[in-house]
């Protein structure tokens, strides 16, 4: 067995260990931390592919941001998870089933590159080009458009986020630039004479 192989048994196995535990953990915060050890470790098998760049962002994107928030959000919002598995029983058969929608899918796509592992990759990579010079080749140069238009609809629902979820308060008093530029030295001080011993 060589070293690669070995490394790939090893993270192959924790990976599967801790998606198991994310789904049989009881404690949700466990949960999140098993969530964000099978991220640190599918990033290794990126990196035993070749794709260095993928195993970036998945460190970066998903256990630097998504996988922390959902651990804050988990622990702030103190949710009390036994009331919310009490209809559990009324969503197996769903469940049951997009999973064995998902099962098929899998099977699929391995059974496919297995038979044909050229047709996966829509453009080869070059040998003399790094895996992060080349996914950019790709995006800006072949998919440019349709990339910019992932990115415009992206900021179009954040956007969109940002304005249904805003709320002006009545009665929170809010700042006025144009008022505080518009004041002059006479409006903004004002100058009282108090009588000696008189006192405030």
């Amino acid at each position: 067995m060589t070293l690669a192989a070995a490394f790939f048994y090893l993270f192959s196995t924790l990976t599967i260990g801790s998606a198991v535990m994310v789904i049989s953990a009881r404690n949700p915060v466990h949960s999140v931390l098993f969530l964000i050890l099978a991220f640190v470790n599918a990033a290794g098998l990126f990196l035993l592919a070749g794709a260095e760049f993928l195993a970036m962002i998945l460190v970066v994107v998903y256990v630097g941001a998504v996988a922390v928030l959902f651990l804050f959000v988990v622990m702030m919002l103190d949710v009390d998870f036994s009331e919310l598995k009490q209809g559990f029983l009324q969503y197996l058969p769903v469940g049951l089933l997009v999973g064995l929608i998902v099962l098929v899918e899998l099977v699929l796509v391995v059974g496919a590159w297995s038979v044909t592992p050229q047709a996966v990759l829509g453009t080869p990579t070059p040998g003399n080009m790094s895996n992060t010079a080349a996914l950019g080749e790709v995006l800006y140069t072949q998919y440019v458009y349709l990339f910019q238009a992932a990115g415009f609809i992206l900021l179009t629902a954040m956007v969109g986020a940002i304005v249904l979820t805003l709320q002006h308060r009545t009665n929170v008093r809010r700042q006025s630039i144009a008022a505080q530029n518009a004041r002059t030295r006479a409006s903004a001080i004002e100058l009282k004479k108090i009588p000696s011993r008189a006192g405030v």
